[in-house]
């Protein structure tokens, strides 16, 4: 295994889909909170759709300038990601995401490290965490984020069940 860290192309466009599909299915089904299986499925049933490939392409060829992703390959297998946002006076962690097999292995430091490359060192850096994900939030704290005491509720991640995955705050405040 040697992982490598790069910008995206568009042709890592399918594996990054579905690193958002397998880490997602690893993750979130929780019964407590009436997250299923069928929800991920569903949300993720054309994950290899000419259209929303075609989408993500678009935003592979032409990204905002206040956001950067970073995938991680293993080879030419996309692994892992991470996108990183600077957004008016905050930087965010949109998403660190690793397929389950290459978990616990360093790749998420490793794109957090590219992530704190671009982000504004004067700002707090923020990330928002499903607040039963034990593994992202041990993760985020051994990086130095605490929690910040929000919790909230996101209608875009409303699932087929109806549930919504609980979400929690947590930053890491610059040095200033």
């Amino acid at each position: 295994m040697e992982i490598k860290i790069t910008t995206p192309q568009v042709e890592d466009a399918e594996g990054m889909q579905d690193v958002f599909y397998y880490a997602w299915l690893a993750t979130y089904p929780n019964e407590e909170y009436g997250v299923t299986r069928d929800d991920v499925e569903d949300r993720f049933k054309d994950r290899h759709d000419e259209a929303r490939l075609e989408k993500r392409r678009e935003a592979l060829r032409a990204p905002g300038p206040n956001q950067k992703i970073f995938v991680a390959k293993d080879g030419s297998k996309v692994v892992g990601l991470c996108r990183a946002v600077i957004s008016g006076e905050r930087n965010e962690i949109g998403a660190i995401y690793i397929v389950p097999e290459y978990q616990g292995k360093g790749i998420g430091t490793m794109l957090w490290n590219e992530a704190k490359t671009f982000f504004d060192p004067t700002k707090d850096t923020f990330v928002k965490v499903v607040t039963y994900n034990t593994k992202a939030i041990a993760f985020y704290t051994k990086l130095g984020f605490v929690d910040t005491g929000n919790r909230f509720a996101d209608e875009r991640f409303r699932l087929k069940s109806g549930a919504i995955m609980p979400e929690m705050e947590m930053v890491i405040r610059s040095k200033k």
